[in-house]
């Protein structure tokens, strides 16, 4: 194997093991930040070694004994306990060095490492922008500049959040572990929450020159996919997974071959990923089948599934749209979900009920800045054939939006409303 193919097969290898590795090595030294350095250590070493050496047949157990390695290493040198030394020591020996199984079901209260990572990169003590920044680094395996990349942000930027991120944990001394009892909920929200925001900006982005980021919603879906994988009774989990599965069948319908967005409700339904959807529907057949009520992803989950199962546009049951919507805005009520529930009761009534309940938003201080506010507003006022007005709405939404292509699109829409 030449150097440059051992070099991709070495990032190919870090891409799929980094994770284990460092949630593994988080375990034992009890801090990410220290975790996240050993597994670089070791990165290093396989970069020095493998191109002489060759890949080895387990290289992520080569990894892993490296890295711990390194662990008692760094410990000695850093003069620790002897009796913490001869315990870590102890570990290195007599721990199998086998790949952890990513779908190994766990029980509720029985931390995983790679579970324990996670609630920990997306600890509610970090500020939004740093648990997304540190999810993508420890989990998804990207780098600072990837992360800058997708977020259109300086590589400074991301690489202070980073450092902050794990200060804070260290000096807040957050457990590495999965949460248990009354924890657990509003821990799993934050989780939730982290990887939906990844997967979101990816299938709509905010800013930029781009309606679409199609990596980070593939980011945001194995994700997904992982937590579904390590938590398997948890139906909100699986309502996520759902919902992106569903959402990300859509993608390649999203937009023209020159990238100009295409609205729901006028893409090419042929061009809808199928086994996408068969995935998603099956996430939400499970999430429904745990029991309870459903959560707001679940919900939303079965929203997207509406629009998955109508062939046609026309075929699209808006009246349960609207009542799903209903259930929402009751279980999680927000100025977004009744601009949301405005458009289906639109759809499902007519564009004068979705009016009225859109008017009712307009005093709504948080929606000031949210273009889809305006952008909505348009639409219904157009199809009621108040043109002019449609006309202002949209030039209002335009100058909102930050995304190139969306503001565009609106722009069209204005001048389409002045013929």
């Amino acid at each position: 194997m030449t150097a440059p193919d051992t070099h991709r097969a070495i990032d190919a290898v870090w891409r799929i093991e980094s994770a284990r590795l460092i949630a593994g090595l988080a375990r034992m030294v009890r801090d990410v930040g220290l975790a996240e350095d050993l597994a670089q250590d070791a990165l290093v070493a396989a970069l020095e070694q493998w191109p002489q050496s060759g890949v080895p047949d387990s290289p992520g157990a080569w990894l892993m004994a490296t890295a711990k390695h390194r662990a008692v290493d760094r410990l000695r040198h850093l003069k620790m306990a002897e009796r913490k030394q001869e315990e870590l020591g102890r570990d290195v020996e007599i721990e199998q060095l086998a790949q952890p199984d990513l779908d190994a079901a766990i029980d509720d209260d029985i931390g995983d490492d790679l579970l324990s990572l996670i609630f920990t990169a997306c600890h509610p003590v970090l500020a939004t922008e740093a648990r997304v920044a540190l999810t993508l680094r420890l989990i998804g395996a990207l780098t600072t500049p990837e992360i800058a990349r997708a977020f259109l942000v300086p590589e400074a930027t991301v690489a202070q959040r980073i450092v902050r991120a794990k200060r804070t944990l260290a000096e807040a001394k957050v457990p590495i572990e999965v949460p248990s009892g009354s924890d657990r909920d509003p821990r799993l929200a934050s989780v939730l929450e982290v990887v939906y925001i990844i997967f979101n900006e990816g299938y709509s982005a905010t800013a930029g020159d781009d309606w679409m980021r199609p990596a980070l919603c593939e980011d945001g879906l194995r994700l997904g996919r992982i937590l579904a994988g390590l938590a398997p009774r948890e139906p909100e989990v699986h309502g996520l997974v759902a919902l992106m599965e569903i959402q990300a069948s859509r993608s390649r319908a999203r937009t023209t071959p020159s990238g100009e967005p295409i609205l729901l409700l006028e893409q090419d339904r042929g061009r809808w990923d199928q086994v996408l959807i068969a995935r998603g529907l099956a996430a939400l057949d499970r999430a429904e089948g745990l029991g309870g009520a459903l959560g707001p992803y679940a919900l939303q989950a079965a929203i997207a599934a509406c629009h998955a199962r109508a062939r046609a546009p026309e075929e699209t049951d808006w009246e349960r749209i609207a009542s799903l919507y209903d259930a929402l805005a009751q279980l999680t009520p927000s100025p977004v979900v009744e601009l949301n529930r405005a458009v289906a009761v639109s759809m499902a009534f007519g564009p004068a009920a979705g009016l009225e309940l859109v008017d009712a938003l307009v005093s709504e201080s948080s929606l000031d800045r949210y273009h889809l506010l305006p952008s909505v507003r348009g639409d219904l006022l157009a199809k009621l054939g108040r043109l002019d007005e449609a006309r202002a709405e949209f030039e209002d939404a335009a100058a909102l939006t930050r995304n190139e292509r969306e503001r565009a699109l609106l722009m069209e829409r204005a001048r389409a409303a002045s013929r």
